[in-house]
């Protein structure tokens, strides 16, 4: 390679300030102002303009394309080499805010200050050739640091060095994990690598699944399992063990399942990571739920809900007795949606108590007790404790057996608001889920206020989004819905294409789908007589009531979630609640 040109004698920094000052973008006094703002935050003096006003970000960047004569590049649009943008290590493109685009004819480097000369200097000695600079927006580089800069090679690399550790040498592999110099153990960088690049990616959960001739390594990332395929399937037992030890679990037993829990502090947040054991034919799998503590506790405002089902939930809360349950299944986001209600409602003048199985917030002024069923500290029989406590508000984890439910129902109908979760596939069922769990008709008629059922779907990549028509399976599971109607919003079908903001999925985040039923009389009269299809019949014919797969149609017709997720949802709610849709009376083409 040939040696980085040095740097021209008498070169001078170009002060983006006085460049735009100069060609009449903005005024001298916003220059002052920007300038004195800067020196409070520390932000870059382009962000600092842009935040106060006086500049937007695109004319900022067309600005400083046309006065440099550098290209400017959208880096949500591009196509990177993950090998090419390597060549300038993660720590130095994040200080430099800049990144490797392509090599034909000299390193194309895209920077979010294409201004600063020193860093361009920088970047051609570490690169040894001449560099060309494009103009890039920063918000778009530093996602791209997020999606680039992943930590599977590392991941890997580490993994094969632990396997040829533990080939070469006869160590136990306990020990390997508590030994006193363990901070310089390859298994703890891989695992403290694993870490860092599942809060990276936002991932919900990590499975270390151990296999008869490799090890895999799942991460879940809005609600899909995307895998890893390790060789060196003998590391499993050691990273098994030291997570174990950072659980507080038996590292000797490897034939019952383990429970445990852990916090961590990575890349500046504080994560709470549940750990789960399994023993399979190959070895003992792993599953651990992150949980981001430095997010804390959206506002019900915040979590999606519609704001008329957010006035109805709000109301139900606030009523000085009875039962509101959240239904859906494992992950949708029900623990959230209640501690939610709790922040709202949690006062000096309310005593609250919460049985949760596992604790998953701390929050302040609140009663919150861990069961242990290992000792028979199970949901009902801290319930009957809680009771004693003279409590206003109770929250039960989950309603698990025919017990925890009669004592929650009675306990709504003797003065205290219970908040709980069930598994059911719609709000519609759930009273009859309690019924058939040995609750009796008249018990759920009295205490059952109100359900909000909810699922998570995938949100479709604003990036890459665009229109869609449905395929044939779509259209055929449409044809099953003979009234199935949606309006000229159906035209907002969209589905993302894949690119390197989401991964290449499509998707980016995910978004609620709810559905909410509040119990009036003619409900209630229903369950006291034990009357499901009346119950069923008058919950269709209400006014204004949505169901979850209506709502979810809607967010696909408005462009926010693709008909793909709306079909996969629909295969866990009831197909026919889809029958009653009525979107402006014009007919899907089918």
């Amino acid at each position: 390679m040939t040696e980085a040109p040095a740097a021209a004698p008498g070169r001078k920094r170009i002060r983006l300030g006085d460049l735009l000052v100069d060609n009449g973008v903005i005024t001298q006094q916003q220059l002052e102002t920007a300038l004195t703002e800067q020196k409070k935050t520390g932000v870059r003096l382009g962000r600092t303009l842009v935040d106060l006003g006086y500049i937007d970000d695109q004319g900022l960047l067309d600005f400083l394309s046309r006065q440099l004569q550098v290209p400017y590049v959208d880096l949500r649009q591009y196509q990177f080499r993950p090998e090419l943008v390597r060549r300038l290590p993660e720590t130095l493109s994040r200080r430099f805010r800049a990144i490797v685009l392509d090599d034909r004819g000299g390193f194309l480097i895209g920077m979010a200050d294409p201004t600063d000369i020193f860093a361009q200097d920088e970047i051609a000695r570490i690169l040894q050739q001449g560099i060309k600079v494009a103009v890039v927006r920063e918000a778009d580089l530093l996602a791209a640091f997020d999606n680039v800069f992943r930590r599977t090679d590392e991941i890997s690399s580490i993994a094969e060095e632990l396997g040829e550790e533990l080939a070469e040498t006869d160590f136990d592999l306990a020990r390997l994990a508590a030994g006193t110099d363990v901070a310089d153990a390859p298994v703890v960088r891989l695992l403290q690598t694993l870490f860092e690049d599942a809060v990276q990616v936002g991932a919900s959960d990590i499975h270390i699944e151990p296999d008869e001739a490799v090890l895999r390594i799942r991460q879940r990332i809005d609600g899909v399992l995307q895998e890893q395929v390790m060789k060196e399937r003998r590391i499993a037992s050691a990273l098994v063990s030291r997570l174990k030890l950072m659980g507080g679990l038996n590292i000797s037993e490897r034939r019952l399942p383990q429970d445990g829990r852990f916090n961590i502090r990575v890349r500046d947040r504080s994560v709470d990571v549940r750990l789960s054991t399994m023993p399979t034919i190959h070895g003992e799998s792993v599953v651990m739920r992150l949980l981001d503590q430095s997010q804390g506790i959206l506002g019900l405002d915040h979590v999606g809900m519609p704001a008329d089902m957010v006035r109805r939930l709000r109301r139900a809360i606030r009523k000085p007795h009875g039962m509101v349950l959240v239904t859906g299944p494992t992950g949708s986001g029900k623990t959230s949606t209640l501690y939610s209600a709790l922040a709202e409602l949690n006062e000096p003048g309310k005593k609250i108590i919460t049985i949760e199985d596992p604790v998953e917030y701390r929050l302040p002024r609140i009663n919150q007790v861990q069961v242990n069923f290992k000792i028979n500290l199970s949901f009902a029989g801290v319930l009957r404790t809680a009771l004693r406590q003279d409590p206003d508000i109770i929250l039960i984890g989950e309603m698990r057996d025919q017990e925890t439910a009669e004592i929650g129902l009675r306990a709504a109908m003797t003065g205290h608001l219970v908040l709980s979760t069930l598994h059911t596939n719609d709000a519609v069922s759930t009273a009859n889920r309690l019924i058939d769990m040995g609750a009796p008709g008249y018990l759920v008629a009295t205490s059952l206020e109100a359900v909000l059922a909810q699922r998570l779907v995938r949100r479709v990549c604003p990036n890459c989004a665009e229109p869609h028509t449905p395929d044939a399976h779509e259209l055929a599971w449409l044809r099953t819905m003979p009234e199935l109607q949606v309006g000229t919003a159906a035209n907002g079908f969209r589905h993302g294409s894949g690119c390197m903001q989401c991964n290449n999925t499509g998707y980016k985040g995910r978004v609620g789908v709810f559905e909410f039923l509040d119990i009036d009389e003619p409900l209630a009269d229903a369950l006291r007589r034990g009357d499901v299809s009346s119950f069923h019949r008058l919950v269709r014919e209400r006014p204004g009531f949505r169901t979850l797969a209506q709502n979810a149609l809607d967010l696909a017709a408005r462009g926010i979630t693709s008909l793909e997720e709306v079909v996969r949802m629909g295969g866990e709610v009831e197909l026919e609640a889809l029958a009653s849709l009525d979107y402006a009376g014009q007919q899907i083409p089918v």
